[in-house]
């Protein structure tokens, strides 16, 4: 069975900085920026595209107001 490899895009805009994300990665690789969005939030964004992201879709589940796309890629 291959491997998926994974990455998420955030709609930075929408993005309210609740911290659901961060906690709902089983691996850790999402943090709040330090940098605030248009309307003052600190945003979501993966530490690290090539850390060990498996695209397994948690942060897009918990996140109440769907800023959270995921995308998976299968490895060689």
């Amino acid at each position: 069975m291959a491997k998926m490899k994974g990455a998420i895009v955030v709609d930075t805009e929408r993005c309210k900085g609740c911290s659901l994300c961060t906690i709902a990665c089983p691996f850790k690789l999402i943090r709040l920026s330090p940098t605030v969005n248009h309307k003052g939030y600190n945003f979501a964004n993966q530490i690290d595209p090539e850390l060990t992201c498996t695209g397994c879709t948690a942060c897009a589940v918990v996140c109440p107001d769907g800023c959270i796309t995921v995308y998976r890629t299968q490895m060689a």
